[in-house]
């Protein structure tokens, strides 16, 4: 993918009309207005380079696009002018190929020299000019541009200095890494990412007039780095992926015109590096605030020393929530939660060095049964016993705390609800309409709202 030419931006305008290839001039439409030279030059995207010896390299497989301000003396008169552009070898300046193009002045004008006319490898000169009744202003500066449609032929070498291929490494610092282009001269740059595809290399901004903004990828070292010299090399410093396991670096290289080369990748192991959790007590108990101690992984801190923690509840009243613990000088943290999770809770907690690498997740988890329990003396649980229109009682008594009422339903009935006493326990009276089978659904309620466990009791009425 090179840069700027292979996805365009173009600015279209009411009343213009293209491009020809004629070498008359417009007819006058109009007088007492003086051309002026066209200024903002760009090629591909990017300003032009006025030094021979520097010029821009350009991909222009589908055509090189040229452009420039054009505009007047009056610059209250916004009747088209023409734009016109001449461009030859700089080994031929006798060759010369001109294109025009209507245009509006202080806009500006886009055309587009043909790829037949280009040659792969070439450097070319090129010039603007505007043309107002019948008038042309001055050539404006000339620019120069090399015509590189070819990719790097040689794809990038990587190694690291921390990393090794194919053995597990320990987590924790950066990835060192070398990319190479071996000497091959035609590469001045490398892009590189954690994931395939590889990002696209870009194109311009277009601002005010239409005049471009050029995005140069090396500004964005987070996936670009420059070679120190033309077929040289690049150091990176990158953290990995979160977690231990398998990562795999993509690395292609890139020439003066952003053409990539084939990728090449670099696949290492990271050792685990999740912190350990600790509650204060064997058994946490449901509802109940708890402290839990968080401690780096093995090794970790004193090479690279944890600073924070993000904890996650999983499973909880605030599922999915985080929790940012700030670590002792010693990596160490210490949080207390409330375990509100009516089946269970789980935590997952990653430590965060002061290099910025993230560790995989730690974690810990424990089981609720927040369903209350339920006795009935005439009709017992999977069994049978009463009759229709016996009487039965059934009592409900909580398996946690703070219990003030039970919801229940009979055979999908609508639900009633029976507040619970001093005790947090509760009884109601039923008499069954009907034989066979039965089943009784209830759930307790705390005195915050929470609406625990549902229990299903099944029984029979003889």
């Amino acid at each position: 993918m090179s840069f700027g030419t292979r996805s365009r931006a173009v600015l279209a305008c009411a009343g213009i009309l293209g491009l020809t290839l004629a070498a008359a001039v417009s007819p006058a439409i109009a007088a007492a207005r003086t051309p002026t030279v066209p200024h903002d030059l760009f090629n591909g995207r990017q300003s032009c380079s006025t030094d021979a010896d520097r010029p821009t390299h350009l991909w222009a497989g589908t055509g090189l696009d040229v452009e420039g301000i054009p505009g007047t003396t009056d610059a209250t008169d916004n009747s088209l002018v023409t734009a016109e552009y001449r461009v030859w070898p700089v080994v031929d300046p006798s060759s010369i190929t001109t294109i025009r193009r209507n245009a509006i002045p202080g806009i500006e004008a886009l055309a587009t020299l043909p790829a037949a006319a280009l040659t792969d490898g070439q450097t070319y000169a090129w010039q603007a000019q505007t043309v107002a009744d019948g008038t042309a202003s001055d050539w404006s500066a000339t620019c120069y541009v090399t015509i590189d449609n070819t990719r790097p032929a040689t794809t990038p070498t990587i190694s690291s200095a921390n990393y090794q291929q194919d053995v597990s490494n320990p987590g924790g610092a950066p990835a060192e890494f070398t990319l190479s282009a071996n000497g091959d001269d035609d590469v001045s740059g490398f892009e590189y990412a954690w994931q395939q595809p590889l990002p696209i290399v870009g194109i311009a901004n277009i601002g005010d007039h239409g005049i471009p903004r050029f995005v140069d990828p090396y500004s964005n070292p987070t996936y670009f780095m420059r070679a120190d010299s033309p077929g040289g090399s690049a150091t990176l410093s990158l953290v990995p992926p979160n977690g231990s396991g398998p990562k795999t670096l993509w690395v292609r290289s890139l020439d003066r015109a952003f053409n990539a080369s084939e990728i090449t990748s670099y696949m290492f192991f990271v050792g685990p590096t999740a912190p350990s959790v600790t509650p204060a007590v064997s058994s946490p108990e449901f509802g109940e605030p708890t402290e839990f101690t968080l401690r780096p992984a093995p090794g970790l801190q004193s090479t690279n020393p944890v600073v924070s923690y993000t904890v996650q509840t999983i499973g909880g009243q605030t599922y999915g929530e985080s929790v940012e613990v700030t670590a002792e000088a010693d990596g160490s943290a210490e949080v207390q939660l409330t375990l509100d999770g009516i089946y269970g809770e789980a935590l997952q907690v990653t430590s965060r060095s002061a290099n910025g690498w993230v560790s995989d997740a730690g974690r810990w988890s424990s089981t609720y049964d927040t369903t209350p329990t339920v006795v009935s003396d005439a009709y017992p649980e999977n069994g049978s016993g009463g009759g229709v229109g016996v009487p039965g009682s059934f009592t409900f008594t909580p398996k946690v705390k703070d219990v003030v009422s039970y919801t229940y339903s009979v055979n999908g009935d609508p639900e009633a609800t029976v507040t619970a006493g001093d005790d947090h326990s509760a009884s109601i009276d039923w008499t069954p309409a009907s034989d066979g089978f039965h089943d009784l659904q209830v759930y307790a309620t705390t005195s915050a709202g929470m609406q625990l466990a549902p229990y299903d009791y099944y029984f029979t009425v003889n």
